[in-house]
Parts: C-alpha cells; structure tokens; sequence
C-alpha cells in the first residue's frame, strides 16, 4: 500500500512474491472481519484472553498453565491451540533455573596480543599454559571449576572449584600451578577474553612470575581449543559419568 502509487500493484505482487487474488482478499477481511476463516476468528477472540490470563499471572504462566485457567474459565480450547497462539504473540512462561554465562569479556579493558594464534604446541614444559574454566550443575546449584593446563604434557597443573565465577576462582588455579612448576619465567599464558583473566589482580600475578599474557577472542573456542579438549574431557570421563553431583 505505501508503494502501490510509485511502482504499481502487480509489479510489487511479482516481487514479493504473492498472487493478487491474495492481496484482495486480505484487504476485503480487513474491511469485513466476516469474511475471515472461523479458524481465525476464533484466534482473535481467544489471542485477548489468553494475554489477559498471563497478565494476571504476573507473566510467569506458560502454556500448560494458561489453557488450565481458559479451562477453570469455561473457554474450550486445545493446549495446542494455545501453545500456537501464545508463540505468535510472543508470550512464554517463566523458566526454572538460570542461564549460565561463564564468560563475561570486559570490553573496556586493553587488548592484550594473541600469542598462541591456535598453535596449541610447546617443545618443552613450562612454555606454555592455557587457562579457563567451566559450570558443573549439582543439586545445590552451579559450580565453577578452573584449570591451567601445561600444553608440553597435556597435564593439569592447577585447578579450583568454588561457588561464584570471581577472579579468586582463576587466582587460586594459577596459584597452584605456580607452586606445582619451578621457573615459570616467560611462559606464555593463553586464555580467553574473560574478565576474571583479564582483571587487575591476576594480571599483576602474571607479571610478578614472569608471564607473557595471550589472550583469545571472544565467542570462539577454536582460539582456546586445547583448554575446551580438556573440559570436554573433564565433564565426559569425571561429571556426566557419575553426576548429578
């Protein structure tokens, strides 16, 4: 309709692509909701009903709960019915639990180089480390487990479990590979782009040891491939073997 004037009806039906006859007769329903499919119709009537049952509900309904209130309230009406109608409407339940994001980048911090470039090779132990962590889900909640593995080996060299994500996780990991390895100085440390890696104090660890900094970037795992190996291996061969912990 805002361009009809411009490039002319069938020339814009051809490039949608839609038949005129389409059109036409989406506009007569417009004009006269009569001539609307009783399908639709009856959307209509019930799209109203249902945003009002999960207003009331504080939002936190989703389907199954809202087609049993239409229910207590004598609408007559399929889950199905209302599962599709709530989906095109955009209304969902609340979820239980929580997202977990362990990775947050700071993006106000420096860029610090990418040493490793996916090389993930060392001729010699203490010449490289790669650094994350992980969220374990156990009946009391998440858990954060870290790691600093020795790329030489292959083999972890610190590690800390705790409750929250703070940069005391990663700290306490890197700690302990620092007491584990002799003559640390000038390995080159690689992990993401996480503010825990990236905060004041485990930067200053870094350079107190002798450490050259690497960092990937953010949202890819190929640039700390090793680390996420090893985290997969973690959760097959140790959690998802004998969890729920």
């Amino acid at each position: 309709d805002a361009h009809r004037e411009e490039y002319g009806f069938e020339p814009i039906c051809r490039e949608l692509p839609i038949a005129p006859s389409t059109y036409y007769e989406h506009k007569a329903r417009q004009a006269d909701p009569e001539r609307l499919p009783p399908r639709l119709r009856r959307d209509q009537a019930l799209m109203p009903e249902i945003r009002r049952v999960h207003e009331e509900n504080f939002q936190v309904y989703g389907a199954r709960k809202v087609w049993r209130q239409l229910h207590r309230e004598a609408f007559v009406v399929a889950r199905c019915t209302v599962e599709r109608l709530m989906r095109a409407m955009g209304l969902t339940g609340v979820v239980r639990g929580r997202k977990c994001r362990p990775t947050i980048a700071d993006e106000h911090e420096n860029r610090l180089p990418d040493r490793v470039n996916r090389q993930f090779q060392a001729s010699r132990p203490n010449a490289l480390w790669v650094a994350d962590f992980t969220f374990v889900a156990t009946w009391a909640g998440f858990v954060y487990t870290a790691f600093v593995i020795d790329v030489f080996s292959r083999r972890i060299i610190g590690w800390r479990v705790a409750r929250s994500m703070s940069a005391e996780l990663v700290l306490d990991a890197l700690e302990q590979a620092i007491w584990a390895r002799a003559g640390v100085q000038g390995v080159v440390h690689h992990s993401d782009r996480g503010s825990q890696y990236l905060s004041i104090r485990y930067s200053e660890r870094l350079a107190e040891v002798g450490a050259q900094p690497s960092v990937a970037s953010v949202g890819d795992s190929y640039d700390n491939a090793l680390a996420e190996t090893i985290i997969g291996l973690y959760k097959t061969e140790v959690i998802h073997r004998r969890g729920p912990w």
